[in-house]
């Protein structure tokens, strides 16, 4: 019986990985994941997790690692068609009607398989021979040493017209065979079919199941007009639903620090990445297609395009925005990096190591930031009839997400941008004190991609000493970095209320999203100093040592700890939104402000801080 992707996918939807997982693995919840002792090694602490969110086990002890259907195979050493036929009883959704005709697809299907895996065999034992002698020298230049070649099944096809077609046929192939698999050219005007990649370097493309459906190549020669080459449309290769690396990406999406999947744009970029632990995949040398972001938000939420950041990277940017607004729904968006000094992944993880590449893919800005940019410098805005043009273009941009309410919120963001940048506004940095890095949004022309403070600049970049209590917030955090989960989205977009923590809260958040290593107070250290805010850190510690936080008290059991910080807060993030109202109110464009209405939010923002100060914040709970 033949299960097509849709169904595959329809049928994992309806059924939670922790539910069918928790039968035979006693699970606990551990912040966003379920952990449990190894059901395939013997261990007494549990290193076995479960994350519903992507869909997926992995079980550190064994290595092990994939969905509810692997894992039945695993422990009930079922079939793929006896689990999928398990799960579907469960989930309630019926099996497709036996087709003879889709079974003899699938038959055509399975015997193309083998020819696709017997010719990156083939590619593969050319790549070591003497042929590949120059490809060899290629690679090495290129920074990818020999033990790594068979990881990313990498060949070589040498040049010759017929050398794969005739190992083939010698192994019972058929010209016809060959031609379907995208592995010969059959010439239009007649004539034997003739190998399709010739003196190219050769990167296999599989399917999620791990199975060859088609090849890139790679030219040696420099005078090649086409520099890479991918295989046909096939039975077997549809190009513009298929992202190359993505059952590497998956596998490490469950052992990865990186929060989710990045997109690059070429196979050495892809290769890079995932040298450097870093879960990527690439499209087949085009723009990504609505296929290819619907296969990528089924494996993440929110994947990071990253272009390079030269014009080129600017324009490919542009594109994938222009694509992707139509398909943005809550919970399913996109982020961008634009890399800087016009370098590649691959060039980065050459000349910087692979802790540099992964600081460069962190830093990443979200859509609607990058969509105001783009729209923002489509023209000058010089004149009253290009500022209104801009402003069509965001109100058109809205228009095109056929999500209402995210269209509203799009809307907003959008129109705020726009009164920030025109001519003759009162800027609107004074009173924001949760925004450092984005000046260009209250009133300055916009940064360049990928530009913000980082690591321990953030501290003098604000000219001032940190917030005791916001520091008193962080350190805690730091030590118990659970006490997030409930509040991840506010504390990347205040920063714990003060501008000098910003940055350092992001990267908190961004590793507390990163999977079971995220709750290991010591591994969060580690990344954050890693990261560049040892400095910040230090400073940190002495400002909260000024705070007399309650919640910092060693002997304070867990769970009183953390009602008290969550309390302090929601305040100072209270006191921070009524910041920015009264900030808004003095503005030039609010003089009309109802004055009676800007006294009541100074009194109530005046009295959280004597609260805070005075400690009578905490006298409720401490009298429970």
């Amino acid at each position: 019986m033949r299960f097509d992707e849709r169904y595959i996918e329809e049928l994992k939807s309806r059924l939670r990985p922790s539910d069918v997982i928790g039968r035979t693995v006693k699970l606990k919840r551990q912040g966003r994941e379920f952990v449990g002792l190894s059901p395939f090694t013997k261990e007494k602490s549990p290193s076995f997790f479960v994350n519903d969110e992507k869909g997926f086990f992995h079980d550190f002890s064994s290595g092990k690692h994939g969905d509810i259907i692997s894992f039945l195979q695993e422990t009930e050493r079922l079939s793929f068609v006896e689990a999928v036929e398990r799960l579907a009883n469960e989930a309630g959704l019926a099996l497709p009607a036996p087709d003879p005709q889709a079974a003899a697809q699938e038959q055509r299907r399975s015997t193309l398989f083998d020819w696709t895996e017997l010719a990156m065999k083939w590619f593969a034992a050319n790549l070591r021979r003497s042929v590949g002698t120059g490809t060899r020298e290629y690679l090495k230049k290129r920074g990818l040493p020999e033990d790594q070649w068979e990881r990313f099944g990498l060949g070589y096809a040498p040049n010759d017209r017929e050398g794969l077609k005739t190992a083939l046929i010698q192994k019972g192939a058929t010209p016809g065979d060959l031609v379907e698999a995208g592995l010969l050219i059959s010439p239009e005007g007649g004539g034997s079919p003739y190998d399709r990649f010739r003196d190219r370097l050769i990167f296999p493309i599989l399917d999620d199941r791990g199975r060859v459906v088609s090849f890139g190549g790679r030219a040696m020669n420099p005078d090649d007009r086409a520099k890479y080459l991918n295989g046909p449309e096939s039975p077997l290769f549809h190009k513009g639903a298929t992202l190359y690396g993505m059952p590497e990406a998956r596998k490490l999406l469950g052992v990865s620090k990186q929060a989710g999947l990045v997109v690059v744009e070429g196979y050495m970029d892809v290769i890079a990445c995932q040298r450097a632990g870093i879960p990527a995949v690439a499209p087949m040398g085009t723009a990504l297609t609505e296929e290819q972001m619907a296969r990528l938000w089924r494996v993440t939420p929110e994947p990071i395009l990253c272009f390079d950041g030269d014009a080129a990277g600017q324009r490919a940017a542009g594109r994938a925005v222009e694509r992707a607004l139509p398909l943005l729904k809550p919970g399913r968006s996109f982020r961008f990096c634009l890399l800087t000094d016009g370098r590649d992944p691959d060039d980065m993880l050459r000349e910087a190591g692979a802790p540099a590449l992964r600081e460069a893919l962190a830093r990443t800005r979200p859509f609607v930031e990058v969509l105001f940019q783009k729209e923002a410098e489509a023209e000058p805005l010089d004149t009253p009839e290009r500022r209104a043009g801009l402003k069509a273009r965001l109100r058109q941009a809205t228009e095109a997400i056929t999500d209402r309410d995210l269209a509203e919120q799009y809307r907003r963001d959008l129109y705020e941008r726009f009164d920030a940048v025109m001519p003759g506004r009162a800027p609107r940095t004074a009173g924001r004190p949760d925004r450092p890095g984005r000046e260009w949004r209250r009133g300055a022309p916009p940064a360049p991609l990928g530009q913000t403070p980082e690591g321990a600049e953030a501290l003098h970049a604000f000219n001032r000493s940190i917030e005791p209590m916001a520091a008193a917030l962080a350190l805690a955090a730091l030590a118990d970095p659970e006490r997030l989960d409930a509040h991840l989205e506010t504390v990347a977009e205040t920063g714990f209320g003060d501008p000098a923590l910003e940055g350092l809260t992001q990267t908190m958040v961004g590793h507390r999203l990163s999977g079971p290593s995220s709750l290991d107070s010591g591994a969060l250290h580690r990344h954050l100093a890693q990261s560049g805010y040892e400095a910040l850190l230090h400073e940190v510690e002495k400002a909260a040592a000024k705070s007399g936080a309650p919640f910092l008290a060693e002997d304070l059991p867990l769970g009183e700890a953390r009602t008290l910080w969550s309390q302090a807060f929601e305040a100072l993030t209270r006191i921070a939104a009524l910041e920015r109202a009264l900030a808004l109110a003095k503005s030039e464009a609010h003089r009309a402000f109802d004055s009676s209405a800007f006294t009541q939010l100074k009194a109530e923002r005046d009295a959280l801080r004597r609260a805070i100060k005075s400690g009578s914040l905490w006298e409720d709970t401490a009298g429970a």
